[in-house]
């Protein structure tokens, strides 16, 4: 055998691996784990965004006593520290739901013989049409924001909701479909909108929730559950060891700088008063109120008699 007989021998070329995933990986990548992924990624921004919000909840709850949360003795910490149970309760709520959905989707496609999921599928491969839900969604999250503003019609809501969702959200989101980060960006974009929207909307419920504590002395379920603090006291001095306005309950809404947070709910006053000066004799936490007990009524005892004296 010559030289050249051995030069025009195939050489051997070892295969190419490919980068086809194997069947059980692409299974778990389209079942459930991924569908848990895809929420959770959504679920996350909304926490954050809520929380954010929450606090300008909690101004606008203590602006209806004519104080800031700072001079109750509310920051950061406090606020967190409040929001605790709310938050676990929250998680508790959630995973139960969110375990529900996954549970129900799943049914729906077996039961389907997979046409759920083709539906699905199908869906997200048209990215115009994902485009426009996440943007019709997007402008609806700022209903919560029309609400704080104002009272506006539910006509106005909705073609603002989706006026701005299309003009604003549209093309950008479309725009953000063609790659993976752009997805991505737009499920936290998107989620955040949705934190947004849902807290403006407890705005508005902590806000009311205020006014009926400010008018009826009794505070609802809701606004304990975001750290607002139902707690009353009869106070006297700790100077002469005397009763403080004439042995009323007052509402203790908080303690900052050496000074209690008083709210009279007979005048419909807010005081401060020295704490090395004022002795809480008794303390009540969300207390029981005989039917028909309103706020106000020497403020309304007070109001004729200085008719009378003009």
């Amino acid at each position: 055998m010559t030289s050249q007989d051995i030069s025009e021998q195939p050489t051997y070329v070892p295969p190419i691996p490919q980068d086809t995933p194997p069947a059980e990986e692409e299974e778990n990548n389209s079942g459930v784990l991924e569908m848990i992924e895809r929420i959770g990624s959504i679920i996350v921004p909304i926490g954050v965004a809520l929380y954010a919000v929450l606090y300008l909840g909690v101004e606008s709850m203590y602006s209806v006593f004519e104080v800031t949360p700072e001079q109750a003795g509310i920051d950061q910490s406090v606020l967190l520290g409040r929001l605790m149970g709310t938050l676990i309760l929250l998680l508790l709520v959630a995973l139960p739901v969110l375990g529900v959905v996954v549970g129900v989707g799943w049914l729906a496609d077996k039961v389907t013989f997979g046409m759920v999921g083709k539906l699905v599928n199908t869906v997200r491969r048209r990215p115009w049409l994902i485009a426009l839900i996440a943007a019709l969604w997007s402008g609806a999250t700022y209903w919560g924001l029309l609400s704080v503003f104002g009272d506006t019609d539910l006509a106005v809501k909705v073609v603002v909701a989706v006026g701005l969702g299309v003009l604003a959200f549209l093309v950008p989101f479309r725009l953000l479909r063609r790659k993976p980060v752009g997805r991505a960006g737009m499920k936290v974009l998107v989620g955040a909108l949705t934190g947004l929207g849902l807290g403006f909307l407890l705005i508005v419920q902590m806000t009311l929730g205020a006014i009926e504590v400010q008018q009826t002395g009794k505070a609802n379920e809701f606004i304990t559950y975001v750290g607002f603090q139902d707690q009353w006291a009869v106070l006297r001095s700790a100077e002469n060891d005397k009763p403080l306005y004439e042995s009323r309950w007052m509402m203790l809404l908080g303690e900052s700088n050496g000074a209690y947070v008083l709210y009279d709910c007979d005048k419909l006053e807010t005081v401060r008063r020295s704490m090395d000066k004022t002795i809480l004799e008794s303390i009540r936490l969300a207390p029981e109120r005989e039917e028909g007990f309103k706020c106000g009524t020497l403020a309304e005892e007070t109001q004729p008699a200085e008719a009378t004296s003009q």
